[in-house]
């Protein structure tokens, strides 16, 4: 069920943030919470398949938002950011802030890790200075169990004076209680916690600035909360309070006088702004502590001998990267042998449809041109990017979702956090690194998780420096066929794995070598901090995997490379079949680029492939062997030895094969990606850039590999 938005005045609060009412008696509840504490489980399972994702205005932050029936009424539930404070330094946090702040929600459902409580609190702390409905969740509590930790949900009811409640998320019976506890604060009188008890200098210049606040705000606001932030000079919210309540709310001259003797009495005290919020954020340490003191038991140490044993590994220094790369080596022989019969399999079937298409446009007495260039055309390229794309694409995104679930890819990131910061770039960045591999494109959205946009840039502009789903088909034939040895043997399968391990960490060596140059040239700067998590190793959810990867992951991505291969199949048929002097317009290009192509150790042919797949990376090496065999339509092989035998008759070599790696490696990115990169920039000369940088590596790299084969 879709959630439809408010149209409201200028100077109101923003649409974006305000949230429908489908009925008069609907309820708005904001779900808050740490990354990696179920609060998605808890989302997923309260509103099912009546969820609506999308972006919140001006922000490239992905927000969810779905609706659950519960005691007779609707209620929205609006997943906002994982954060892990709301003194935003990010756009999350921000987008969280401010949902929060301006959003109007009825209530405020805050989700905690059983197992790492204390540092959750401080969230739920801070929210509650911001609003008086709120219900801390405290999930995980079966893996809380297992450690040996127990919390009493009583105690911290007691000490914090809002509703608490322990679920398991996967345990759909244990969301009830979380249900029953939101009705309650939202039909309740409005509840108000104890509050964080700050040092004295703090409280005294908050009992200057809060009555003032308490007149201006009307309710709106937090007073307390708002004092706290004006005091810290936080310039984000600032600028959100001038959009929302207009610059003459902070110009009030009463205000600003009882901010400046609010600051002045904090600088007496020796607390000045530069310093206040490590003050601020010592209190909410403090209290939380003392909260788990009270609440939390433990039978053991919390952290368990296994997980700091399988960290030493997956972290360290001498174990950590060598076990990146077999886990690398291992997954691509996964998709590369998982892939092979599914996409013969699927390719016999399209094929066959094309058989059916072609006696339905017989019978319907169409002419043969138009035949020829929807069928043959349009339909065989499409047919042949699915066939070729899906398979490796439906094994590779769910292995990829499964080391997200079970933990391992903030570890990646973790290892290659020192790397980036070499380059003066984010440890983030390794993350939409290994989005790239199954699809540059979603790499490029997944930069959106860091924060800064300098940081933010590099990722997006390098992301193609690994090689995509989409040119896997190309280098795994040509490694396969002159590399491997004979096809479908165990030994093929390995060697080839290994030897595509070898290509992309060249990629990858080629992303850390950019981002550093740019990082020193166009984009100078210095590398920013960041808190990354280590969550604890867990089971991970078969089913929630094959969902998110097949239709959030494969499906998006296919269906994006089908859409551009429908124009592609077009051009390429046109070009195959349009004659002029005798030969097709595919071999005059293929003739003209020739020249250029020799000092790069490809030819005319190939080149003229790589710039016609443009649209899609699939179908170089259809439109190669076409263009070989002097075909008007992409052409079938049988096998790899009859490929390589039509490579070999038209003067291949190693060196052919070597270069058309390298260049397979590193050139222009996708039609998609591209498409992608000007969205998420909204710059059309870091899109040209994003195209050059690849391409003029790939270049360089071909002509040096040829002039030392020429050379020796």
């Amino acid at each position: 069920m879709g959630l439809s938005r408010h149209s409201t005045k200028a100077g109101a609060v923003d649409p974006g943030l305000t949230i429908h009412r489908q009925t008069s008696n609907e309820k708005i509840i904001a779900l808050a919470g740490n990354p990696n504490v179920g609060k998605s489980t808890i989302f997923n399972n309260l509103t099912g398949m009546h969820q609506h994702t999308g972006n919140w205005p001006g922000k490239t932050v992905l927000n969810a938002q779905g609706r659950y029936r519960a005691f007779g009424q609707s209620w929205t539930l609006v997943d906002i950011p994982g954060t892990y404070s709301l003194m935003a330094h990010s756009a999350e946090e921000e987008v969280a802030r401010n949902f929060l702040c301006f959003g109007k929600p009825d209530a405020i459902a805050v989700v905690c890790d059983a197992s790492c409580l204390e540092r959750n609190l401080n969230l739920v702390l801070q929210t509650m200075e911001i609003s008086s409905r709120v219900v801390l969740c405290v999930n995980l509590m079966d893996e809380a169990s297992k450690k040996g930790i127990h919390v009493d949900p009583k105690v911290l009811s007691e000490s914090l004076g809002i509703p608490v409640v322990t679920t398991v998320a996967r345990d759909k019976k244990s969301l009830e209680a979380l249900t029953d506890a939101i009705r309650q604060a939202t039909d309740l009188p409005e509840i108000s916690g104890p509050p964080v008890l700050y040092p004295k200098p703090i409280e005294d210049a908050l009992s200057l600035l809060t009555p003032v606040l308490s007149e201006k705000t009307d309710g709106t606001l937090n007073p307390r909360w708002l004092a706290l932030r004006l005091l810290d000079e936080d310039a984000s919210l600032t600028k959100e309070l001038t959009s929302r309540l207009g610059p003459s709310f902070l110009e009030d001259s009463v205000l600003q006088n009882a901010c400046s003797d609010a600051r002045e009495l904090l600088r007496k005290e020796g607390i000045p702004p530069g310093t206040l919020q490590d003050e601020i954020t010592a209190a909410l340490v403090r209290q939380a502590e003392a909260l788990c003191q009270k609440a939390v038991r433990y039978d053991r140490p919390p952290y368990q001998f296994r997980d700091w044993k399988l960290d030493r590994l997956l972290t360290g220094r001498l174990v950590g990267y060598p076990a990146m790369i077999l886990l690398l080596a291992f997954l691509l022989w996964l998709t590369i042998t998982g892939a092979n019969f599914p996409s013969q399999v699927l390719s016999a079937l399209l094929f066959r449809g094309q058989d059916l298409l072609s006696g339905l446009f017989l019978r319907a007495g169409a002419p043969d041109w138009l035949h020829n260039m929807l069928v043959l055309g349009v339909y065989r390229v499409v047919a042949w990017v699915v066939s070729v794309m899906l398979p490796p694409m439906a094994i590779f995104f769910p292995l990829f979702t499964l080391l997200e679930d079970v933990g391992y890819l903030p570890r990646l990131a973790y290892n290659l956090d020192k790397p980036f910061q070499c380059c003066h770039a984010c440890g983030k960045q390794a993350l939409c690194m290994a989005m790239g591999f199954g699809c540059n494109a979603a790499g490029v959205t997944g930069c959106r998780i860091i924060d800064s946009p300098r940081e933010r840039l590099l990722a997006i502009l390098t992301n193609s420096f690994v090689p995509c789903n989409g040119r896997f088909p190309t280098l795994i034939a040509l490694i396969t066929i002159f590399f491997a040895g004979a096809a479908g043997s165990i030994r093929s399968s390995v060697l080839s794995a290994l030897l595509l391990t070898l290509a992309i960490l060249l990629g990858i060596g080629m992303t850390f070598f950019v981002t550093w140059l740019l990082s020193v040239t166009l984009l100078r700067g210095v590398p920013s901090a960041f808190t990354l998590e280590l969550p604890p190793y867990r089971k991970p959810q078969v089913g929630s995997i094959l969902i998110r990867s097949i239709f959030d992951r494969t499906l998006f991505v296919l269906g994006r490379a089908a859409a551009v291969a429908v124009p592609a199949g077009f051009l390429i048929w046109i070009m195959a079949n349009a004659s002029f002097g005798g030969q097709s317009l595919l071999a005059l290009s293929a003739g003209w680029l020739d020249p250029f192509a020799r000092l790069l150790g490809l030819d005319g042919v190939i080149l003229i492939a790589f710039l016609l797949g443009f649209p899609a990376n699939e179908i170089v090496m259809p439109i190669i062997l076409m263009a070989y065999l002097a075909q008007g339509t992409l052409a079938e092989t049988e096998n790899l030895a009859s490929m390589k035998l039509l490579l070999l008759s038209h003067g291949w070599t190693i060196q052919t094969a070597v270069s058309t790696i390298l260049f397979s490696l590193f050139h222009w990115p996708c039609s998609t990606t591209l498409l992608t990169i000007h969205k998420e920039t909204k710059s059309l000369r870091y899109t040209l850039l994003a195209a050059l940088l690849p391409t003029a590596v790939g270049v360089l790299l071909c002509m040096l590999f040829t002039g030392i084969c020429r050379l020796f």
